[in-house]
Parts: structure tokens; sequence; C-alpha cells
């Protein structure tokens, strides 16, 4: 960034010029003045008349509107005591001269007020690339800042470098901490963080410079967003002088604007991060989850065949045999149900080709139409999109839409997907979504 004296920033165009720029000006009328003395017995007084205009225009860039004033004034008198007649005095007795002098005083001052004024809008031209200039190095090292502790640090070290005193800043949520200070400031004392705590309640500037609050060192002004107030930032000087002049409060506030943005988008920032963390621990949950489910249900579906096996084959302990029965079904819905929570998959819609379905709202579309299926197409379309690209077996598939007890009924689960097929394929004797692996069973694309 720009280090810029805070009195560079306190300059005015129409500041009243230094004694060194009304002497210049008494000099170059004087530089003249020889010049035409020398010319005027050759070349007449016309020509000197002209060489006056040089030093009022000098004066008017180099040193702005009141010592061209001077100059034109100078000039004047200078041609009237040098140049007309009676010579070495003030007195004018020809009209023509009287004309003369009038003319070029006239010309003198409004040559001066044009310049003058050119200067003015150049310096403010200047003035306010210099702040932009100021405003942009400072957006460029918040942008690279990653967290509101190192933007924290950024800010205070930029002010206290551009304002040239110590600088502090706290966060709201923590208005009682100094989260950044430069250099080693001082502690704050109570009545200083109650100032604080006024500039992050209220969002007004608090502390020195501010009616009933002189009797302290630190001018604090807010940090604020369209919502509220983010921060404050304090400022003082060691010899307890106000820490910035009120033609700085400007700048000062367009670089603050700048420190609330950096908040918010690290905040932004920080939010996405956790969403995507969010989201990653969700799938890696539903993963999880879905290789308990394939690893337990064909154990437990070989633990209620054999229990049948034992009931059909005529076994003496029934009771036992009833038990185990009821404890493999109960383990059974429980891991169907483990299954069926699934959020971070059921809260989004899942896309296969131009099919949308959204399982939170129990919806299939193609494009834009909604279609309507018979609960077990929903059924059968839901449990493929929620392992979408792998190949669910036909046991698979039998036993989550219809039940256990339909394992092996094959016929009802292609009568379903011929149904499904219909509603769901742009060319349903092609099917591009639903595929049959021969032998294995279905998958959705």
């Amino acid at each position: 960034m720009e280090k810029l004296h805070p009195s560079s920033l306190s300059e005015r165009p129409n500041a009243t010029a230094n004694w060194v720029t009304f002497a210049a000006a008494i000099v170059a009328v004087a530089v003249i003045t020889l010049a035409g003395l020398a010319i005027a017995p050759y070349w007449g007084n016309g020509p000197v008349v002209l060489l006056y205009i040089l030093p009022v225009l000098a004066a008017a860039v180099f040193g702005g509107l009141r010592p061209a004033l001077l100059a034109a004034l100078a000039a004047t008198l200078a041609y009237n005591y040098y140049f007309t007649a009676p010579y070495r005095t003030f007195v004018v007795h020809s009209a023509v001269d009287a004309v003369t002098l009038s003319v070029l005083f006239a010309v003198a001052i409004v040559t001066s007020q044009l310049a003058g004024r050119l200067r003015e809008q150049a310096q403010i031209a200047a003035e306010h690339a210099r702040r932009n200039a100021t405003i942009a190095g400072f957006a460029r090292r918040l942008l690279s800042s990653p967290g509101p502790e190192v933007i924290a640090a950024v800010t205070v070290r930029e002010l206290a470098a551009l304002h040239g005193c110590n600088v502090l800043l706290l966060l709201a949520d923590q208005p009682d901490k100094v989260i950044a200070r430069y250099p080693a400031a001082p502690e704050l004392a109570p009545s200083e963080l109650a100032a604080a705590a006024l500039t992050l309640t209220t969002g007004a500037p608090a502390g020195k410079g501010i009616q009933g609050h002189n009797l302290i060192d630190w001018h604090f002004r807010p940090i604020r967003s369209e919502r509220s107030t983010l921060a404050a930032v304090g400022l003082a000087r060691e010899d307890g002088t106000m820490p910035i002049a009120a033609d700085q409060t400007t700048l000062l506030d367009s670089l603050l604007d700048q420190v609330a943005l950096a908040f918010e988008r690290a905040a932004l920032e920080a939010a996405a991060r956790d969403t995507v963390r969010l989201k990653e621990r969700d799938q890696l949950r539903s993963r999880l989850v879905a290789a308990i489910g394939e690893e337990l249900k064909p154990r437990l579906n070989a633990m209620g065949a054999a229990i049948r096996e034992l009931r059909r084959g005529g076994s003496d302990d029934t009771a036992q045999l009833a038990s185990l029965s009821a404890e493999v079904s109960s383990l059974d819905r429980y891991v169907d149900q483990l299954i069926q929570l699934d959020p971070a998959e059921a809260q989004e819609p899942l896309v296969a080709g131009d099919l949308t379905i959204d399982l939170h709202r129990r919806q299939v579309k193609r494009g834009d139409t909604e279609l309507h299926l018979a609960p077990k197409e929903y059924a059968l379309l839901a449990e493929l999109a929620k392992h979408q690209g792998r190949v669910l077996s036909h046991s698979h598939l039998l036993r989550a839409v219809w039940g256990p007890a339909h394992a092996e009924q094959v016929d009802y689960l292609r009568v379903a997907v011929r149904s499904l097929r219909q509603k769901i394929e742009s060319d349903p004797a092609h099917p591009a979504l639903l595929i049959n692996e021969p032998g294995v069973g279905y998958r959705l694309r």
C-alpha cells in the first residue's frame, strides 16, 4: 500500500501558498521587468505587456490562485512605473496608458483564475487517484487474507502505517477482547472498552473527538455490513491528540468498508467449507450404511431361510426357532430403517439423464413433466436411485420392494421393471436409464 503521511491527505487545492511561492512570483515579475526595459527601446511597449502574462501563468500553475493574483498586481504596477509616462511614478496621464493598464490587469486576473482552477482540478484528480490507489492496495491485501484473524492483523498494520498511530481491532462477537493491534498498543482501560462496546452496539463512532468521550485517548469507528456491525477499529496517538483529521475520515471509512467486505467474504467461505465438510460426512455415512446393509442383509436372509427350513423339517424346538425368527426379523427391520436414514441424498433430488427423482418429496419428473408411478414402481425406482450406477441383484430388489418372503419371485420384478420403463424411458424397447445385467440384476444409469 502507498504510505501517505497524514498531512498529505489534508492538503487542499485552495490552501494558502507558502511564502516561497509568493517570493518567486515577485522575482518572476522583476525578471520580466528587466527584460522589458531591455527590449522596449527597440520594439516598444507592446511586447512588454504580453511578457507580463508569463509570470502570472507561472505563479498560477505552480503556486495557485493567490500567488497568481499577487503576480498580476505586481505586473500591473511594474508596467505603470517603468513603461508609462510620467516614468518612475504611479501616475497615469494618458487615457491610452490607463486602458492598457486596465486591460493588462484584467487579462492577468482572468489568466490567473483559469490557470489556478486548472491547477486545482489537477490536484483534486491527483488526490483522488492517490486515494483510489490506497484503497485498491488495501483491498488486494485483504483479498489474500484467509480468515478473520489474518484480516484483522492486515487491517491494523496497514492503518497504522497510513495514519502513523496505534491501531487495534475488536470483533462484535468478542467485544471485550482485542483480536489484533499494531504496534504493541497498551491494554484498553475500562472506559475505553466501554467506548468500543458502544461503537459495536450502536454502529456509530465513539471515543476521542466525539462529544462526551474526549477524556479517553482512543477513537473508535465501526466496521459495518448492510445488516450489522461486524467489528470496531480503534486509533490513538502517543501524545493524546486526535489520531485522524476531519478530512481523513472519508478515506478511513472507505477502507473500513473494504474490511467489512473481507469479513463477510471470510464468513461465506467458512460457511461453504462447513457445508462441504457436512456433505462429505453425510456421503461417507451413506456409503458406510449401504456397505453395512449389503453385508448384513444377505446373512440375515440366510438365517431366516435356515430357520424356515428347520421349521419345515419338523424340528422339535419350535419355541427357540420362533424366538430366533423374531430376532432375525427385528434385526432385518433395523437394518432397513438404517438404510432408509440417508440425509445426504434424501434432501437433494437425484438426476439420471432427463429423469429427476426427489426422494424427499416422493416426486419423479422427466424433463418438466411429473410422472405418476404406482407404489411398487416408485419403490423400485427409489431403491435403484439410492445406489445409482451400481448393479443391484434380483434378490436385493425383491427384498427391498416386496419383502423377504418374495426374495425368489423374479417374475414380480420383471413385470415392475417393464411397467417402469414404459414411464421413464424415451424408448422402452431400447432402455437408456434402467439397464438389465443378465443373470445378475438391474442398475440405474
